[in-house]
C-alpha cells in the first residue's frame, strides 16, 4: 500500500493533471459498469417479451444478454477512456488543442522537437554541467551517478517542448494589439515621431537627455531590424504625453501633410511613435487619422527581441514579455469602444491568452529551478561569479571577450544583441578562475515589467559575487543611462527578494567606462571626476586599453567578497601536498626554497575553509 501511495505522489509531481486523470478514469469505469447492468437488464427483458411470440430455448437468455451488455460496456468505457487520456495529454502539453480548424480539434503530435538552452558557450569551465530536460531528469532520478559525471559545456543545456509558442491564434491576437508579426523579412518604411515635453516641470526624462538623443536611439531601434528603413525622423514638442490625441490640431494637420508628401515620394508602411507605451485610445486615434499602423517603443523592442531570441530560454521570456502589453491594451479600451472599433477579445481569445500565460509561467519556473541547481553546483565548486550588466549596446560582450580572450564570442553593434545569460571563464592576475555572466541589456522609457520577465536569468546577475557595470562613455546620455541601469537593478533586486526591501541585497558594483577611444581629445572627463564612492575605470574593450587596472580591481573585490586571501606555503617539491594545492586552490607562482632545495614556496589564493582542509589532511 505504501508503494502505491509513493507511486501516486511521484506521478503527481511529474504530471500536474494526474489527479484529474484518475477521477476521469474512475467515472469511466463506473459508467461502463452501469452500462453493463442496463444493457444486461434491457436485453433480458426484451427476450422475455419476444419469447411470448417466438419460442426458442430459455437457456440462451443469460448468454445473449451477457454478450450484448459486454459490448455496450466495452464501447462506453473505451470512449470515456480515450476522452480522459486526450484531456490529460492536452493538459500535459503533449498535444495541442488550439489548431487551425477553429482550434477545437485535438491532434496527436508524436515528434519531439528538441530546443537547447544557451546557458554557457565556453569550453573548460569545470563545475558548470549540462542538465537533462525536465522529463528526462525525472525518468533518470534514480541514477545518481549521472549527477557526478562531468559534462562539457556545449551549446545548450535543456530541451523543452516549445511547440505551444507557435500558435497562429495567439499571433492574430498579438498582431492586433502590437501591430507586429513574426515575418521580419518584410521591408518597412517607417516614419519616426519623437515626442518630448516642452516644459521641464512636466518632463519625466533627465535634464541631460535631449530630444536629439532620444531620436537617435529611436532610429537605432528601427535599424536593428533587417529590411526596416527610416523614411524620416521628426521631433514633436508636446505639452503632455497623456492626451488622448497626443498631438494638437495644428500639429496633426502638419503631420498629415508630411505623411501625404512621403507617400508620394515612397511607400510609407508604418508610424513609430517613440514613447514607452501608447494607450489604446491614443493608438486608435492616430491610426484612424493617419491610416497607418502605429507602433510604440514596447512593440518595436518586442519585435527586436523576437528576432534575436534563438534559444528556448530566450523565446520563453520574450513570449512572456508580450502578454502584459496585450492585456493592458485590451483593458485600456472600453467595451463600447472595442465593439465599435473591432478590438474586443472573444472568450476563446481570452482563454488562449490565459492558457499561454499559465504554460509560460510553468516553464519559466522550471527554468528558474534549473538555474538554481546550476548555481548550487558552481557554489559547491567554489567558483566566484562576476555579472556583467549595462545599457544595451554598451559593450558588455566585447568586454568579456577582452577579459577572457575567447574567440568564440562575436560582439555585434546592435541593440539587444544578447538575450541569453551566458557564462564565460577567465583568469584573474592571481590565476584564480572567475566566471563572467553576460546578461541582457537595459533600455530607458520602457516598463520595468518587460525586464522583470527576464528575472529567471537576471537572477544569476543579482546573486553574483560582484557586478561589473559597463557604460558607454562616448554616448552623450551615459550619465542618464547609468542612473537607469542602477534603478532597474534595484527594482529587480526588490522583485527577486519577493517585495521585501530588507532582504534585497546588491552585490558590490564596479563601474567601467567603455569606448573611451571614441572620445574627442577636448572632451572633459566630468563623469570620472565626479566619481566618489567607487573607482571607475576608463577602458576600451575593442582597443584592449585599461584592462590591467580593471582586472586588479576585480581581483581585489572578488577576494574580499568571497573570503579568499593570498598566502605563501612551503610544501615538499613533487609531494602530494603540491598536487592537492594545485587541485583545490589558485597558484599565483612558485619558486624554489633557497634554504631547503627539497621544499617549494607556493604563492596561492585560498579560502579559509580550504586551508583548514589542507591542515587536517597534511599537518
Amino acid at each position: 500500500m505504501n508503494d502505491i501511495k509513493s507511486l501516486k505522489e511521484q506521478q503527481r509531481e511529474k504530471h500536474p493533471g494526474f489527479d484529474g486523470y484518475l477521477d476521469c478514469m474512475t467515472r469511466a469505469l463506473f459508467t461502463g459498469l452501469a452500462s453493463f447492468c442496463l444493457g444486461f437488464a434491457g436485453t433480458y427483458f426484451v427476450q422475455k417479451a419476444v419469447q411470448t411470440k417466438l419460442h426458442y430455448p430459455v437457456k440462451y437468455n443469460i448468454l445473449l444478454s451477457s454478450l450484448v451488455a459486454t459490448g455496450i460496456a466495452y464501447q462506453t468505457t473505451s470512449t470515456r477512456t480515450k476522452s480522459c487520456q486526450a484531456a490529460w495529454m492536452a493538459y500535459e502539453d503533449k498535444h495541442t488543442v488550439l489548431k487551425e480548424e477553429k482550434y477545437y480539434q485535438l491532434r496527436t503530435v508524436a515528434i519531439q522537437i528538441p530546443a537547447r538552452f544557451k546557458y554557457t558557450q565556453n569550453q573548460g569551465v569545470k563545475g558548470i554541467r549540462n542538465r537533462k530536460s525536465y522529463y528526462e531528469a525525472q525518468m533518470q532520478a534514480g541514477q545518481r551517478a549521472d549527477d557526478d559525471q562531468e559534462l562539457s559545456t556545449a551549446s545548450g543545456a535543456d530541451s523543452l517542448d516549445m511547440r505551444f509558442l507557435d500558435d497562429r491564434a495567439y499571433d492574430e491576437v498579438a498582431g492586433g494589439a502590437m501591430r507586429i508579426s513574426r515575418d521580419v523579412a518584410t521591408a518597412q518604411q517607417v516614419l519616426i515621431l519623437q515626442p518630448y515635453v516642452k516644459w521641464s516641470a512636466k518632463r519625466n526624462t533627465p535634464d541631460d537627455v535631449q530630444p536629439n538623443d532620444q531620436l537617435a536611439e529611436a532610429t537605432a531601434l528601427i535599424h536593428s531590424l533587417p529590411n526596416w528603413k527610416v523614411a524620416r525622423g521628426l521631433k514633436v514638442p508636446l505639452e503632455s504625453l497623456e492626451r488622448k490625441t497626443l498631438f494638437g490640431s495644428g500639429k496633426m494637420a502638419e503631420l498629415k501633410t508630411l505623411i501625404t508628401d512621403l507617400r508620394q515620394e515612397q511607400q510609407l508602411t508604418c508610424l513609430f511613435v517613440s514613447k514607452g507605451t501608447l494607450s489604446f485610445a491614443q493608438k486608435h486615434f492616430l491610426e484612424s487619422e493617419f491610416r497607418l499602423p502605429v507602433l510604440d517603443r514596447y512593440s518595436v523592442v518586442i519585435q527586436i527581441l523576437r528576432l534575436h531570441a534563438t534559444s528556448a530560454e530566450a523565446r520563453l521570456q520574450v513570449a512572456m514579455a508580450e502578454l502584459p502589453y496585450i492585456w493592458a491594451q485590451a483593458k485600456d479600451a472600453s467595451m463600447t469602444q472595442t465593439r465599435r472599433q473591432g478590438y474586443s477579445l472573444s472568450d476563446l481569445q481570452k482563454e488562449i491568452l490565459r492558457t499561454r500565460e499559465r504554460k509560460l509561467r510553468a516553464e519559466l519556473e522550471r527554468v528558474r529551478r534549473q538555474r538554481q541547481l546550476l548555481r548550487q553546483k558552481r557554489k559547491q565548486q567554489n567558483y566566484p561569479i562576476a555579472a556583467v550588466v549595462g545599457y544595451t549596446n554598451a559593450g558588455k560582450t566585447s568586454l568579456i571577450k577582452a577579459l577572457t580572450v575567447e574567440d568564440s564570442l562575436q560582439p555585434r553593434n546592435q541593440l539587444f544583441a544578447t538575450l541569453d545569460v551566458t557564462a564565460h571563464a577567465g583568469l584573474l592576475p592571481c590565476n584564480l578562475q572567475l566566471i563572467y555572466m553576460d546578461t541582457v541589456g537595459f533600455m530607458s522609457d520602457l516598463p520595468t515589467g518587460l525586464f522583470e520577465c527576464f528575472v529567471a536569468t537576471l537572477e544569476d546577475a543579482m546573486l553574483a559575487d560582484i557586478i561589473i557595470h559597463v557604460q558607454d562613455l562616448s554616448h552623450p546620455c551615459h550619465a542618464a543611462q547609468r542612473a537607469h541601469v542602477e534603478s532597474t537593478l534595484r527594482s529587480l533586486a526588490f522583485s527577486i527578494a519577493g517585495g521585501d526591501s530588507t532582504a534585497s541585497h546588491m552585490p558590490p558594483i564596479i563601474n567601467v567606462y567603455n569606448k573611451c577611444d571614441l572620445l574627442q581629445s577636448n572632451d572633459p572627463p566630468s563623469v570620472v571626476e565626479q566619481e566618489s564612492t567607487t573607482t571607475a575605470h576608463r577602458i576600451s574593450a575593442r582597443a584592449l586599453t585599461g584592462l590591467d587596472p580593471l582586472l586588479e580591481d576585480i581581483e581585489r573585490q572578488v577576494l574580499a567578497v568571497t573570503g579568499r586571501r593570498k598566502l605563501q606555503m612551503r610544501v615538499p617539491n613533487g609531494g602530494p601536498e603540491m598536487a592537492w594545492i594545485y587541485k583545490n586552490a589558485a597558484v599565483v607562482y612558485t619558486e624554489a626554497d633557497e634554504q631547503n632545495p627539497e621544499r617549494l614556496l607556493m604563492q596561492v589564493v585560498i579560502t579559509q575553509r580550504t586551508l583548514e582542509q589542507f591542515k587536517r589532511q597534511f599537518c
